[in-house]
């Protein structure tokens, strides 16, 4: 019998859960009005190069073919022609030049990143913003941006520094000694001026924002421990001593605005130290990806590549309608299914989603975990292969309520037990998601339309879940 205790399950993998990627590890993250995602870099010959094909596929409809001497790709109803081993590249009757000649690997394009900017520019016909330092692309108007402000404090009572920005933001948070970490992988933040923000109080000195490896960092530097707490729809951040360290914080003079700052170089540590409890409603889990490639759907259709597109998309719809969400793979990675148990339990969600994709059958089955007999729990420890117990019943309940709302919709569903792993290693709400091909066949579980469709119903009926299911136990 294995068992793992409850602190452990907080502790596996927590450099994963933080920085959503392994260090060594090279990332470019891009952000829309649609969605934000992040893609691996592949280092070749000195030159960082991203795959166009996965850049351009949670954007809109894209497809790509190579024959003897060219790989033909057409985006929406835009087609770009681009031959290996050359710079030049056709986009519709005009030229664009790479700043490195074009690659293909295995039938995959590979475009230099310090080029994508402007090509993105052109393809998808609008602004693109890229900050080549941190491999971070902007496209359109989608910048967060954030100020902050120490509050004046009342006799007695310790200062506050409240973070303000300019829409809801989902930092992973952790501290190291008095020093508060907050990392911002899925939003697109950026500083409104100077990149350190220093305060005339002792208590909360500074603000330091770093970006880096497609992510950014804001370390509030304190005298003491320091804690988070949100507000206004995740819009606002207000950040104080840790309630230990307040009782013993000298009273502080009202602070006046930032003083002085200074340019900070754009590769930032891994954030260290104890996660603070986070506010996720659901962690998503695109189920397979790395080595392990899920069922063949089509000959050139892959359940990775699918589970991990429509894990995008659905995380986009469940956020756009309130619903905080952790993807847990947001690029082509190996993660064992233990990873995936221990990196949920540590986000402490209200409910576990495991997406799976299926070329037979049609509508969407439901699955339950399916619990083995046995299992000793005790007050410090858990049973590893039974610790979905405590909860089976939020997660039936909530599977019932997820098939009405989605039978109201018009979709077929079916819902049964299995034994089905890593449901029964969740110690929340568990259910994992099976999409069956559409009537145009498994090619169209690609197919951007019926992820769209899919992936709206499944967000208004979790909306409908989340009313009736409540918070997390």
């Amino acid at each position: 019998m294995v068992v793992i205790s409850r602190i452990a399950i907080s502790l596996i993998l927590l450099s994963l859960l933080v920085s959503g990627a392994t260090p060594e590890e090279k990332r470019i993250a891009i952000f829309s009005r649609v969605t934000s995602y992040s893609l691996p870099v592949v280092d070749v010959g000195g030159q960082e190069y991203s795959g166009l094909l996965e850049v351009l596929e949670p954007l809109g409809r894209v497809s790509a073919k190579a024959d003897n001497k060219h790989w033909k790709l057409r985006y929406n109803d835009l087609d770009l022609e681009f031959t290996p081993n050359e710079t030049r590249v056709r986009i519709k009757g005009s030229s664009f030049d790479l700043s490195s000649p074009f690659l293909l690997q295995n039938g995959r394009g590979l475009v230099p990143v310090s080029s994508l900017g402007p090509l993105l520019s052109r393809v998808l016909g609008g602004p693109v913003t890229f900050n080549p330092a941190s491999r971070r692309i902007f496209i359109g108007n989608v910048a967060v941006h954030f100020t902050a402000q120490i509050l004046s404090s009342q006799v007695g009572t310790a200062p506050t520094l409240v973070m303000n920005f300019s829409a809801p933001v989902n930092p992973t948070i952790a501290t190291d000694a008095s020093k508060l970490h907050m990392s911002f992988v899925h939003d697109p933040i950026v500083p409104s001026g100077t990149q350190t923000l220093t305060f005339n109080n002792q208590a909360i000195s500074s603000a330091i924002y770093e970006e880096g490896n497609g992510a950014a960092e804001i370390t509030i530097v304190g005298a003491s421990p320091l804690f988070a707490k949100f507000s206004n729809d995740r819009k606002t951040i207000t950040i104080a001593a840790a309630p230990a360290a307040a009782e013993q914080a000298p009273a502080q003079a009202p602070a006046s605005a930032p003083m002085s700052g200074a340019n900070i170089a754009p590769a930032p540590a891994a954030a260290q130290g104890n996660p603070l409890p986070l506010a996720y409603f659901a962690v998503v889990d695109a189920s397979h990806g790395g080595d392990d490639r899920g069922a063949a759907l089509t000959s050139q259709l892959d359940e990775k590549d699918v589970t991990l597109s429509f894990g995008r998309r659905l995380r986009q719809e469940l956020e756009s309608r309130g619903l905080t969400t952790l993807l847990l793979r947001d690029g082509d990675t190996s993660l064992s299914l233990d990873q995936r148990a221990s990196m949920t339990n540590a986000a402490h969600p209200v409910i576990y989603l495991c997406l799976h994709m299926a070329s037979q059958g049609n509508g969407i089955h439901l699955y339950t975990a399916l619990l083995p007999g046995g299992g000793a729990t005790s007050h410090a420890f858990l049973d590893w292969d039974t610790a979905q117990a405590s909860s089976l019943a939020r997660s039936e309940s909530a599977v019932a309520l997820l098939a009405k709302a989605l039978n109201d919709s018009k979709i077929p569903v079916r819902t049964m037990s299995a034994p089905l792993r890593p449901l029964n290693n969740i110690t929340t709400a568990a259910i994992a998601i099976e999409i069956s091909q559409p009537p145009s066949g498994p090619s169209g579980l690609g197919s951007t339309e019926y992820q769209q469709s899919m992936a709206s119903s499944i967000a208004t009926a979790m909306s409908f879940v989340r009313r009736n299911l409540g918070s997390a136990p």
